[in-house]
C-alpha cells in the first residue's frame, strides 16, 4: 500500500512551519525524521492533507549548553546524540540511551523531538527524559511556551500540543560529574519496541526511578529509589508490590516482568 495524496511543504524556519501549520487544515501533520510517520502514511493509518517537513530547519538540529541546561533541538537525531561526546555525564547518559534504539539506519533518521511528540509509551526517550525531569519548548501562533514533560504527555499518543504548535526543543538539566544511572529494557528482539523499561537516576540529592513502556505515560517510584540509596537494590518482590499499587491493572506475569526490569536498572545505577 502507498500513501494517499497529500500536499508537501519544506519549512526552512520554525516560524514558517508554525505559520503554515496554523493556516492548514486540522489534519495537517508535521514530520521530522519520518521513522514513525512514514510507515503510518504508507499503511494509510495517517492521511493528512498537508505534510510539513521540519528536517531542513537548521536551528532544530543543534545541541547547546545554556545556563546549566542542555537544549536539544527537536530534529536532533538519535545518531547525533549517540555520537555526541563532550565528556559530561549527561552526554554519556544520552548516548547510552540513543545507542540502543532500533538500528543505526533508524537512528540516522529518527529524531528525539519526533519520538517525544508521538508520545508512544514504549519509546525509549519518553522514559529516559522522564528520569531526567526534562521539559519541552513549544512554538505556535501564540508564541513560545515551556512545559514539564510530565505535563506535555497527557496519555498514550496524546500530548498538550495545541492547534498550530510544534515541539521546538527538549531541555534537560546537566548532571553532576558523579551522577549514576541505570536504564534497562526488555525486548523480544533487537529493533522492536520494548515490553518494559526501567530507569534509575542518582544525581546528588536527587533520586528517581521510572517505569516505562506501560499503557500510559511513564510512572515514578521515587520513594523506592530513596530507600535503595540507603539499603541497596530492592528485591523483585518489593518492586512488584510497589508497582501493584501504582499500576494495578497489570497481571502477575507482566508485573513480574516490569519488576525484574526495574531491578536490573537499579543494579546498573548502584554498582
Amino acid at each position: 500500500m502507498k500513501a494517499a495524496p497529500f500536499g508537501y511543504f519544506a519549512a526552512t524556519s520554525v516560524q514558517a512551519a508554525v505559520d503554515e501549520l496554523a493556516a492548514a487544515d486540522a489534519d495537517a501533520r508535521v514530520m521530522a525524521g519520518g521513522q514513525t510517520l512514514g510507515p503510518m502514511l504508507n499503511l494509510r493509518l495517517a492521511m493528512p492533507s498537508l505534510l510539513i517537513d521540519l528536517s531542513r530547519i537548521s536551528e532544530l538540529k543543534t545541541i547547546q549548553k545554556v545556563s546549566g541546561r542542555r537544549v536539544i533541538g527537536a530534529c536532533v537525531t538519535h545518531a547525533m546524540l549517540e555520537d555526541h561526546d563532550d565528556g559530561s555525564s549527561l552526554a554519556r547518559c544520552l548516548a547510552g540511551v540513543a545507542s540502543t534504539i532500533a538500528f543505526r539506519s533508524v537512528r540516522n533518521r529518527g529524531t528525539i523531538g519526533g519520538s517525544i511528540a508521538h508520545a508512544d509509551p514504549a519509546a525509549d526517550w519518553l522514559t529516559a527524559m522522564t528520569m531526567l525531569n526534562a521539559s519541552v519548548r513549544l512554538s505556535g501562533p501564540g508564541g513560545r511556551r515551556t512545559l514539564p514533560l510530565s505535563d506535555f504527555v497527557l496519555g498514550t499518543f496524546t500530548t498538550a500540543l495545541k492547534r498550530g504548535e510544534i515541539l521546538e526543543s527538549i531541555e534537560v538539566a546537566e548532571l553532576r560529574p558523579d551522577a549514576r544511572w541505570g536504564i534497562y529494557k526488555v525486548s523480544q528482539k533487537i529493533g522492536e519496541f520494548p515490553k518494559a523499561i526501567g530507569a534509575v537516576l542518582y544525581d546528588g540529592p536527587i533520586s528517581r526511578a521510572v517505569l516505562g513502556a506501560l499503557d500510559r505515560p511513564p510512572v515514578m517510584l521515587n520513594d523506592i529509589a530513596d530507600r535503595a540509596r540507603r539499603e541497596g537494590t530492592p528485591s523483585i518482590a518489593t518492586l512488584s508490590d510497589a508497582i501493584a499499587l501504582i499500576v494495578p491493572e497489570l497481571d502477575d506475569i507482566d508485573r513480574h516482568i516490569y519488576a525484574a526490569t526495574l531491578e536490573r536498572a537499579f543494579k546498573r545505577a548502584l554498582t
